[in-house]
C-alpha cells in the first residue's frame, strides 16, 4: 500500500492527511495529528472517504434533461456534447439579453481559493459582474467587520494562548486541528470561556460557559468592554498609540453596563463582570468568533463589537493572541481589469462588501433570487450553481425553487443528484478532493500546503478546474485560459512567491516564503485607512454605516417574525453541524448515516413536559413561511423556550428542510444576510 500526503477537503478544515492507495483506491485515509495529545482526534467523515469517493450514487457521466418537465428524466452525453451545449445555449442569451443575464454562483464544497479564482476569471472573461458566493451567510460577512477594525482577517494561536475565548464557535465537531490545539492549550493551564446558548461538548469542557441569548454577542461584548473601561482592564499606552476612537467608544458605554444588558442577554451581571475579567486579566488571551455569529441579520454589528473587545484587550498580533494574516505574494488570476466595468451586479446594493477585499469579490446571496424573480436590477436568465445545493442551504427554500423552475438554463456541477440538481437542465459530475489537485484559500497565507490528487478521476468525472477551463476554451476564451493542467495554472498563480507545485509537492508539510513574526504592525501600522485599529471606522462611515457598533434594547432585530411572538413563541435556532455530515452533504452515505440515521429537533424538558410531548414524538414546527414535521428529543442541551432543529437534512428528507421555515426579505444592511439562524417558530405536537 502507497502512502500518499494530501489536504482532505471534504469540510473547510483542509486537515492535512495521508491517504492508503493500493491499486489505484483508496483503502484508508488519516489525520496528521500533532504530539503531546493522549487520544488523537479521529473524523468519521475521513474514515468514510472510500464510502463517499466510491458511493453508487456518484454522478459518473454528464446528464442532459429530456424535455421541459420536472419529471421528463435524464440521459447521459459526453462532455464534448455537454459543454458544446453550455456554450451555445450561454451565447445565445448574452446575445439576446447581455452577459449579465448570467450568474455563476458558488457555495463552499470546492473551497475558495484558486477554484473561486477560475469561475470569477471565467465570468470576467465571459463580461457578466455576476459571480456570487455564500459568504453572507459564512465567513466573508464577519471578515468584513475584521477589515473595518484590523485591516484583515485574525486568526487565534490557541496552542500558546493562556485564555482562549470563543464565541458561537465549535471546533470539536468542525476543525479537528483547531480542536487538538484548545485541547493542548488546556493541558498547559490554559482557561477556556465558551459564549455558546448551545450546550455543546466545547461548553462543557470550559472553565466558563455562558448561555447567552442567540443573535446576542454584541451586546454581551459590548457589555465586557464596559468592564474592561471602566476598571481599566486595558493597556492604555497601546490604545493611545494603535487605535482610532477610544473616546468616541466611551461615551456609547454607559448604555452597555452588565446590569442593562443582562436580561437582554439572559446572563447574570456578575457572570459578565467575570468573564471580562477573566479574559483581560489573562495573558496572553485569543479570542475567536464562528458560525455561530453568521445567518444573522445583525451580523455586522455584532462582529463589529466582538472585534472592538478583541481590540481592546490587546493581544492583536502577538504570540497566544489573534495574529494578522501573512499572505503569500500570489498573481491576480480573477482578471477584474478585464470584466465589465460599466454594468452594476445584481448585489448591487451590497457595493462596501462586494469591495472590501478584492480577492473575495461578491457574496451578497439572495440577491440571486431577487434578481431572478423580480428583476431587480436587471433579469437572471441562467445560473451555474457550482459546489452548492440553494433549495436546501438558502433561506425561504420556496422562493428559491420558484426562483430555479424561472430560470432558462440553469447548470448544476456537483458529485451527485442533490435536490437542487433535480431541477437542472444540465448536470456535470465533477470529482472528490481526492481526486484533484488544488491550491485552496488556506495555502494562500503562510505556510502554503497543497491539495495534492492521490488517485484517479472516477467513471467520466472532470474536476472542477478542469470544467471551467474546457467550457471557457468552447467560449472562445483561449487566452484568458491558455493552460493544459491544473499544475500549469497553479504555478502561475505562484510566480510572485518563488513557489511551485513541485516545491509544495515535496515538502507535503507546508512551505513559508517568509517566517512566522509578530507585532508587524510596529513596522507598517495596519491596513486600515488610519494605519491604526478602528474601533471608530472611518471606512464604514464613508460608506454609510454605523462607525461604532450600535443595538437598540428597546426593540428585537435579531429574529425573523419577531412581531409575531404571541402566535409563534419559540426561539428556533438551526441545529449544528454534525461530525458525520457537512451542512447537506453525505446524508445518503450508509456508514456515515448509521452514526446519525435521523433529524431531531431539541426541546427542553419543561417545554416538553407543558406540550406533552416525549422523546421520539413527532412535533410540527411551523412559521409564518412553512412547516416541518420531524422527531423531538428532550434534552438539556437548549434552555426553555428554545427548540433546535436537525440543520442540513432536507437533501435527504425533504420535509425536513429546516429553510421551509426560514424568512429572505429582511437582511444585515452592509452583506444582505438574512436570517438562516434564527426565528420565532411554533412547536405541536403531531396526533
Amino acid at each position: 500500500m502507497d502512502e500518499k500526503h494530501t489536504i482532505c477537503r471534504l469540510c473547510s478544515a483542509l486537515c492535512p492527511i495521508i491517504v492508503g492507495v493500493e491499486n489505484g483506491k483508496i483503502i484508508s485515509a488519516k489525520r496528521k495529528a500533532p504530539p503531546g495529545l493522549e487520544k488523537k482526534y479521529s473524523c468519521p467523515k475521513l474514515q468514510a472517504a472510500p464510502d463517499i469517493v466510491y458511493s453508487a450514487k456518484r454522478l459518473k457521466r454528464p446528464l442532459i434533461k429530456n424535455g421541459s418537465g420536472s419529471s421528463s428524466g435524464y440521459r447521459e452525453i459526453s462532455w464534448s456534447q455537454a459543454l458544446d451545449w453550455i456554450a451555445g445555449k450561454l451565447t445565445d442569451l448574452k446575445s439576446r439579453h447581455g452577459a449579465e443575464a448570467v450568474c455563476w454562483m458558488r457555495g463552499m464544497a470546492a473551497d475558495w481559493g484558486a477554484p473561486w479564482a477560475y469561475a470569477r476569471r471565467f465570468m470576467n472573461a465571459f463580461g457578466s459582474p455576476n459571480v456570487i458566493g455564500n459568504g453572507a451567510v459564512c465567513h466573508v460577512a464577519r471578515e468584513l467587520a475584521h477589515v473595518a477594525t484590523y485591516g484583515a482577517m485574525t486568526s487565534a494561536d490557541y496552542r500558546n494562548a493562556k485564555c482562549i475565548l470563543i464565541f458561537g464557535k465549535n471546533d470539536r465537531d468542525t476543525n479537528p486541528g483547531a480542536y487538538e490545539s484548545i485541547l493542548l492549550a488546556k493541558k498547559d493551564g490554559a482557561k477556556l470561556i465558551v459564549i455558546d446558548p448551545i450546550r455543546t461538548k466545547l461548553a462543557e469542557m470550559a472553565d466558563v460557559w455562558l448561555q447567552i441569548k442567540p443573535g446576542s454577542d454584541g451586546l454581551l461584548a459590548l457589555s465586557m468592554i464596559h468592564v474592561m473601561v471602566t476598571e481599566e482592564l486595558y493597556d492604555p499606552q497601546f490604545i493611545h498609540k494603535w487605535t482610532l476612537g477610544f473616546d468616541e467608544l466611551r461615551q456609547i458605554l454607559p448604555s452597555y453596563t452588565p446590569e442593562k444588558i443582562a436580561r437582554h442577554t439572559w446572563l447574570a451581571a456578575e457572570d459578565i463582570r467575570h468573564t471580562a475579567r477573566l479574559y483581560a486579566g489573562t495573558k496572553p488571551a485569543c479570542l475567536v468568533e464562528g458560525n455561530g455569529l453568521d445567518m444573522h441579520i445583525n451580523v455586522s454589528q455584532n462582529t463589529r463589537a466582538v472585534c472592538i473587545l478583541r481590540a481592546l484587550s490587546g493581544n492583536i498580533d502577538k504570540k497566544g493572541g489573534n495574529l494578522l494574516p501573512q499572505p503569500i505574494p500570489l498573481r491576480d488570476i480573477h482578471l477584474t481589469d478585464e470584466g465589465p466595468q460599466k454594468i452594476e451586479p445584481i448585489s448591487f446594493e451590497h457595493p462596501f462588501f462586494n469591495s472590501f477585499n478584492p480577492q473575495r469579490g461578491d457574496h451578497a446571496l439572495p440577491t440571486i433570487t431577487d434578481a431572478i424573480l423580480e428583476e431587480k436590477p436587471y433579469s437572471v436568465k441562467a445560473l451555474i450553481v457550482q459546489a452548492s445545493n440553494p433549495v436546501v442551504t438558502m433561506a425561504n427554500a420556496k422562493r428559491v425553487i420558484q426562483a430555479l423552475k424561472k430560470l432558462e438554463l440553469l447548470v448544476v456541477v456537483d458529485l451527485f443528484m442533490t435536490r437542487t440538481a433535480e431541477l437542472a437542465h444540465i448536470v456535470l459530475p465533477t470529482t472528490t478532493c481526492f481526486e484533484k489537485t488544488q491550491f485552496n484559500l488556506g495555502a494562500y497565507y503562510n505556510p502554503a500546503n497543497l491539495q495534492n490528487q492521490v488517485i484517479d478521476w472516477i467513471g467520466d468525472c472532470w474536476p472542477d478546474w478542469k470544467i471551467t477551463f474546457e467550457l471557457a476554451k468552447r467560449m472562445g476564451f483561449e487566452k484568458e485560459f491558455p493552460w493544459h493542467t491544473v499544475e500549469e495554472a497553479i504555478d502561475y498563480q505562484l510566480a510572485p512567491s518563488g513557489l511551485s507545485v513541485q516545491k509544495l509537492r515535496k515538502n507535503p508539510d507546508g512551505m513559508r516564503c517568509e517566517k512566522l513574526t509578530y507585532k508587524k504592525y510596529e513596522l507598517k501600522g495596519f491596513n486600515t485607512p488610519s494605519g491604526k485599529i478602528e474601533i471608530y471606522s472611518q471606512i464604514l462611515k464613508e460608506n454609510g454605516y454605523p462607525s461604532l457598533p450600535v443595538f437598540a434594547l428597546d426593540e428585537e432585530k435579531s429574529f425573523s417574525f419577531y412581531h409575531e411572538r404571541d402566535r409563534f413563541p419559540f426561539i428556533g435556532v438551526s441545529g449544528a453541524r454534525p461530525q458525520v455530515f457537512v451542512h447537506s452533504q453525505l446524508h445518503h452515505i450508509p456508514r456515515l448515516l448509521n452514526q446519525e440515521p435521523e433529524p431531531l429537533a431539541d426541546i427542553d424538558p419543561q417545554d416538553a413536559k407543558r406540550l406533552k410531548i416525549e422523546d421520539g414524538d413527532k412535533v410540527k414546527i411551523e412559521t409564518p413561511k412553512g412547516r416541518i414535521v420531524i422527531k423531538a428529543k428532550i434534552s438539556n442541551v437548549v434552555r426553555p423556550g428554545l427548540v433546535r432543529i436537525a440543520w442540513g437534512w432536507g437533501e435527504f428528507i425533504p420535509d425536513c428542510n429546516l429553510n421551509e421555515l426560514t424568512d429572505d426579505k429582511v437582511r444585515d444592511s452592509i452583506t444582505g444576510t438574512p436570517s438562516n439562524r434564527c426565528f420565532m417558530c411554533n412547536v405541536v405536537k403531531m396526533n
